[in-house]
């Protein structure tokens, strides 16, 4: 019978295992965890940029009801009686502003984590890549968590190398 760790060693000339752990085995099988490490992380980072950008629709919202609130306001001054009692106009702008951002915000960051998936997927730009977790770590619990993976699997020296290669920078890694 064949232990269940056989694919770890390599048999000695005598057909027993004698222990020694395979060089090229070892390297291969954590190429493989690697490689499904970094598919779980693009996908993460694109289901958090997917959500992000259905998040970010809120901030149109507020956009939309910042303007309705601005006319209103302004209609309701010139056909009140007490208008020193009615909200100025200011507010629906500032409400309208500060939604408009937020859109803007909330989508660049939306797009920056579907760009990290892609970076991820293609094993380039490993900074950007980092920055991007960071940022993410903002986002508690889920957003925390993520990051924290990516730094976890883009500090492995295994995936560097991989990243370095793929940039054309292999050799050149300084920590």
């Amino acid at each position: 019978m064949i232990p269940t760790r056989a694919l770890l060693y390599i048999p000695s000339r005598q057909g027993k295992w004698d222990g020694e752990v395979g060089m090229i085995e070892r390297d291969s099988r954590q190429a493989v965890v690697d490689d499904e490490h970094l598919r779980l992380l693009c996908w993460g980072y694109v289901f958090s940029g997917v959500m992000t950008g259905l998040f970010s629709l809120l901030g149109l919202l507020y956009a939309g009801m910042g303007l309705v609130m601005s006319r209103f306001f302004a209609e309701a001054a010139k056909n009140a009686v007490h208008a020193e009692k009615i909200p100025p106009e200011s507010l629906g702008t500032i409400v309208g502003l500060f939604g408009g951002v937020f859109f803007l915000i909330a989508i660049s960051l939306a797009l920056a984590k579907l760009w990290t998936a892609r970076c991820i997927k293609r094993r380039q730009s490993r900074v950007f890549c980092m920055v991007v977790a960071g940022i993410s770590c903002f986002g508690i619990p889920y957003g925390t968590i993520l990051g924290m993976c990516t730094f976890f699997v883009l500090g492995r020296q295994s995936v560097v190398a991989q990243f370095d290669a793929s940039d054309g920078k292999a050799g050149q890694h300084v920590l």
